[in-house]
């Protein structure tokens, strides 16, 4: 037995080699080709488009909100501030959408998401484009959490999240032949330390829809942004902290991002609502994490030590919040506008 399995081991790894060896030259060109010869002219017009976007009142939400009105969209937006979400409808409206509905939800509850879409449809009559984006993110240590019932959380937010307006939207966006846009971070490709329950999150968002874009086929396109470290209310420090309460924690955030540049939400938004105008089935952003995703597959064990070295803190501190406070890079770094601990606030929420 045991030497079957071996011959069978060497027959898959020379079979999935030559696969290779054959498909990688050939899907280079073709997207060489495509780039250079078809993406410039390929791009949906949203006029008369229905967008629902989760997750609205605030961060890529909102400017994704903004990017669907300046091409005509209509909204459809989705959150549990309502105050907040009010406040993008108003200029989402100025910023062109000829018709935007602001619909305050909690879209971990399947019912709420039921609801979001029924009232979607029945004021608009259609459904073109979901955008599943609303999550929270978490940045401590696994054994320093003192309330591990409260992380369920994570997956109801940024997994059920996703899946349960999904599952409601999708007779509808079959309906139309249209597409899915959904949030999920590099952290769900590259795992580092101090955000174990959020990567996992992620990973199972990716793995999800990566698995529904197999059994939609046509049917329905999909396009998963994968952001890494972009402004927002989350990288302002907004996290589910070890205690189980949601709160600013600007001192957990810099050790988390550290050194690292935050890119601006404005121009992501742009970039991923083109991208998905063009059928695009991933969007990395800012593009400098790209190459993360090739150094995972081939030497995961650098992550692990960079991530060991990194975010393991020693003493109560850690190399990236050391690194950060000794060179001053946060005023160059940290866009102003997570500088300032300041968040919506309504209701606690």
């Amino acid at each position: 037995m045991d030497s079957l399995n071996w011959c069978l081991s060497v027959v898959m790894h020379i079979a999935i080699g030559l696969v290779l060896l054959i498909y990688l030259p050939i899907s280079l060109v073709l997207r060489l080709l495509y780039w250079v010869f078809l993406r410039p002219f390929v791009k949906e017009d949203l006029r008369g488009k229905v967008v629902l976007i989760t997750g609205a009142s605030s961060g890529i939400g909102e400017q994704l909100a903004y990017q669907y009105a300046r091409r005509g969209a209509s909204l459809s937006l989705v959150a549990r501030r309502e105050q907040a979400l009010r406040a993008v409808a108003k200029t989402a409206r100025d910023l062109g959408a000829p018709d935007v509905i602001a619909l305050p939800a909690d879209i971990s509850s399947s019912e709420e998401a039921k609801r979001i879409v029924n009232e979607t449809i029945a004021h608009f009559g259609q459904l073109n484009h979901l955008v599943a984006n609303a999550g929270i993110w978490s940045n401590c240590s696994f054994d320093e959490i003192t309330n591990i019932t409260a992380f369920t959380r994570m997956m109801d937010v940024n997994f059920w999240g996703s899946v349960y307006p999904t599952y409601y939207a999708l007779p509808h966006l079959k309906a139309s032949c249209g597409r899915i846009i959904v949030t999920t971070s590099v952290a769900g490709r590259v795992p580092t330390a101090r955000m174990s329950f959020y990567n996992a999150s992620k990973a199972a968002e990716i793995r999800f829809y990566e698995t529904l874009r197999s059994e939609l086929g046509k049917q329905v396109q999909i396009t998963i942004l994968i952001p890494g470290y972009v402004e927002s209310e989350l990288t302002k420090g907004k996290a589910l902290q070890k205690e189980g309460e949601v709160r600013v924690n600007e001192e957990a955030r810099d050790i988390q991002i550290g050194p690292f540049p935050v890119g601006h939400t404005e121009m992501m938004a742009k970039i991923a609502v083109d991208s998905a105008c063009r059928g695009e089935e991933y969007v990395t952003w800012p593009s400098w994490y790209s190459p993360f995703h090739m150094l995972m597959c081939l030497a995961p064990e650098l992550v692990n030590w960079f991530s060991i070295a990194f975010y393991v803190t020693k003493e109560g501190n850690s190399l990236s919040k050391r690194i950060l406070e000794a060179t001053g890079a946060k005023k160059f770094l940290y866009p102003a506008s997570i500088r300032s601990p300041k968040i919506k606030t309504e209701m606690n929420k």
